[in-house]
């Protein structure tokens, strides 16, 4: 006797309750319905409706994407809009990124985009960090782990690139693995292959240290921030990061206020970053 293929939606629900390793019962709790309608489901003999898929999609942790996609799978069509961050949709939100980016300065800030970390824009300090990088690694949107780890971008100049380089690896494996995102998996594989061998000794306190970057002025200690956009119901929106690099010590203000007082302030695309 033939075995009957499950629907994509009931094949979906199922591989993400498995990534994330919940039980049927922990996400019938989460979802406010039942462990055996959760099992119905998972053998495909009920499909439900587009607010329970989105209860358990919510329930899962999905992002916005990978909601959409659930709900593609069920066959509906997706809850949540994605649009361009160039929109003049959302003109207000880029004035306001604009500002805080800006208000960064004289410390290098960045904004972030999608899965793999794609640099849309940048305050002017941002090139304390670009200084000196391939071309080919800055444009037209930097992706900035790569950037990061790179040898012909920001790696010669980091002095404990095998330290700092593993907790770049560490939040990107983090994000990789719920979805197993192939790109993602890929970035991860190919930045692994940059850093240097390291055995932790008796003074390891661990891979989140702060980034010890050289410069023409001195060796930059620079402690990182991510600041993410929880609340939001775009996708182009709710995947954004501002990722900014504050002094973790005097010598550090000191030298990125001179450098800020010799330059120009201002903000940049990504592409200018080059320049």
């Amino acid at each position: 006797m033939a075995t009957v293929e499950p629907p994509p939606f009931a094949r979906e629900l199922f591989r993400w309750r498995t990534v994330r390793r919940v039980s049927q019962l922990e996400l019938a709790a989460r979802a406010g319905t039942t462990q055996r309608y959760v099992g119905v489901i998972e053998r495909g003999r009920s499909v439900p409706g587009r607010a329970v898929v989105l209860r358990l999609a919510e329930a899962l942790g999905l992002t916005l994407r990978e909601r959409n996609a659930l709900l593609l799978s069920a066959g509906y069509t997706p809850a949540y809009p994605q649009t361009p961050l160039d929109s003049a949709e959302l003109d207000p939100v880029r004035e306001a990124l604009e500002h805080v980016l800006a208000g960064q300065l004289p410390y290098p800030a960045v904004l972030v985009s999608g899965v793999l970390g794609e640099v849309v824009a940048a305050n002017a300090a941002f090139e304390v960090l670009a200084e000196g990088a391939d071309p080919e690694l800055l444009g037209p949107r930097p992706n900035l782990p790569r950037l990061a780890l790179h040898p012909r971008g920001m790696a010669p100049r980091i002095v404990n690139l095998d330290v700092w380089g593993r907790h770049v690896l560490a939040g990107l494996r983090a994000r990789a693995e719920p979805g197993g995102d192939p790109r993602l998996l890929a970035l991860v594989d190919e930045l692994a292959g940059y850093l240097p061998p390291y055995e932790p000794g008796e003074d390891y306190l661990g891979f989140a240290a702060p980034l010890r970057l050289r410069c023409a002025e001195g060796e930059l200690r620079l402690l990182s921030t991510l600041t993410s956009f929880t609340t939001a119901l775009d996708v182009t929106l709710a995947e954004l990061h501002l990722t900014a690099f504050l002094p973790a010590d005097l010598v550090t203000a000191e030298i990125l206020r001179a450098r800020a007082l010799r330059g120009r302030g201002g903000l940049r695309d990504a592409g200018e970053t080059s320049r």
